[in-house]
């Protein structure tokens, strides 16, 4: 399943969950990848040779509180953190590198949607649709 043609400001939407009971696991990235996300973001890129990775920010937006975004990026910020995993590189700007620590990204399908979802162990609560939290 293809996204319509996007501008380089938003790649897709992004849901986040809080996941309880999970042990936040040292690794060396703040954010692992699943590899359905991993597929997903050389997908997205594979046509836009232009771009080196994407980009995640978080936002104060929505009912509670925060949001993730997902931009394409052209370079590395200064005081941005990578992640390279499987060959893809994703690149978490500042002011969200606390707010990702421990969390898995995933992409989901089903048949009425597809997006990015952040399996976040330090979340208090999400709206009720799942795009803002609260921590």
């Amino acid at each position: 399943m293809s996204l319509p043609s996007m501008s380089a400001s938003m790649v897709a939407r992004a849901t986040v969950r809080a996941v309880s009971k999970r042990k936040i696991l040292a690794t060396r990235a703040a954010l692992t990848l699943t590899p359905s996300a991993v597929n997903r973001i050389r997908n997205l890129l594979e046509d836009k040779p232009e771009y080196i990775g994407l980009k995640v920010g978080v936002r104060t937006r929505g009912c509670n509180g925060m949001t993730y975004t997902l931009d394409f990026t052209k370079q590395k910020d200064q005081a941005d953190e990578e992640v390279l995993q499987d060959g893809v590189r994703v690149f978490i700007e500042k002011k969200a590198q606390l707010t990702l620590l421990g969390t898995e990204m995933d992409f989901v399908e089903s048949k009425l949607s597809s997006e990015f979802v952040f399996n976040n162990p330090n979340i208090k609560g999400t709206c009720g649709c799942g795009e803002s939290f609260n921590m």
